[in-house]
């Protein structure tokens, strides 16, 4: 049984990654359903949350279904980080888990995400400070290093254990490669081998179906896997995996129509959370990934990122449904 800390979560657990934009309350609801074992919050500025941000409190909301769940933050300033740290404690998550592993321009720029990557002392002070503000566990997901010649995870992740932290989820790239080229996933395992790591290790990069992570479980000796991209419109993902983990069974992909109403209820549920218009409008990144590869599915996805009204949305999604279950 993998353990962080006192919290159990699985024997191989899938955990849903941290996404800008992407892992809210209604798209985790649908991974939890479709089978994560553990699952994050969108990243929360510091800075927002020590100012009361309207938009980073939001990202506070947790439900009791979603439990597991950890709360993640982002930021450079360590005093910030150790104020937010006790902000998102008072929400009651299970886990703070600390993002050093973001790669886009607008959050290293400021010192964020990976940036930490290119100071390491810092890094492994800021979540000592981190640990100590909080009496839950206390996670982080990183990436190899800020560029080739700083991959420097195997002792990043030993330092890290040492000041406190309960487990460590690693994308196999550095911050320069972004999300390009292929995942690298023999320095996670370099990670996991060291024999003074006696924490979770779970990787994280290009896993987008159960062959690949029964390849990488097999071959990288990880504890489990973090999904990120490959559960975008398709929260089954977490089901089929462990499906296959278990007796080789594959599960065969959801239907148009169960696609179809999956969309409808993550619409809804974005709604529900959000308001119409902004549940509306940030819909919009998933309708691609439910009706991807469909012939002729461009007019309709044209209209799902056109439509400003609930109702209407709902009749093309039906449309669809309709038409390509034919």
């Amino acid at each position: 049984m993998v353990k962080i800390g006192d919290l159990e979560i699985g024997n191989f657990p899938l955990l849903l990654a941290p996404m800008e934009d992407v892992s809210d309350p209604p798209f985790r609801k649908l991974c939890k359903k479709g089978g994560a074992d553990l699952m994050f919050t969108e990243f929360i500025s510091s800075e927002g949350l020590i100012r009361n941000a309207t938009k980073s409190i939001q990202k506070l909301d947790i439900f009791e279904f979603e439990r597991p769940i950890g709360i993640q933050i982002f930021g450079s300033n360590i005093d910030s980080m150790k104020e937010a740290t006790q902000i998102a404690t008072a929400a009651k998550p299970d886990i703070i888990d600390i993002n050093y592993g973001c790669p886009v321009k607008k959050v290293t720029c400021k010192g964020g995400g990976a940036a930490i990557l290119q100071d390491v002392p810092k890094m492994v002070k800021m979540t000592a400070e981190i640990v100590k503000s909080t009496t839950l566990p206390v996670t982080v997901k990183t990436r190899l290093g800020w560029d080739e010649s700083t991959k420097y995870i195997v002792e990043v992740a030993e330092r890290l254990q040492d000041v406190g932290i309960k487990a460590i989820s690693i994308h196999g790239r550095t911050r320069k490669q972004m999300y390009k080229g292929e995942a690298n996933w023999e320095l996670i395992r370099e990670v996991k081998n060291n024999s003074r790591m006696h924490i979770p290790v779970f990787g994280n990069g290009d896993v987008n179906c159960p062959q690949t992570a029964k390849n990488k479980k097999e071959k990288y000796n990880i504890d489990g896997i973090m999904i990120g991209r490959g559960a975008i419109g398709n929260p089954w993902i977490f089901g089929q995996i462990k499906q296959f983990l278990e007796d080789g069974t594959k599960i065969k992909d959801p239907s148009i129509v169960e696609k179809a109403n999956m969309a409808l209820e993550h619409l809804k549920l974005s709604v529900q959370w959000k308001g119409e218009k902004l549940g509306i409008l940030e819909m919009r990144r998933h309708y691609s990934n439910y009706f991807r590869g469909l012939p002729e599915i461009k007019k309709y996805r044209s209209e799902l990122v056109q439509i400003n009204e609930y109702a209407p949305i709902i009749d093309v999604i039906n449309t669809i449904k309709k038409k390509y279950s034919d």
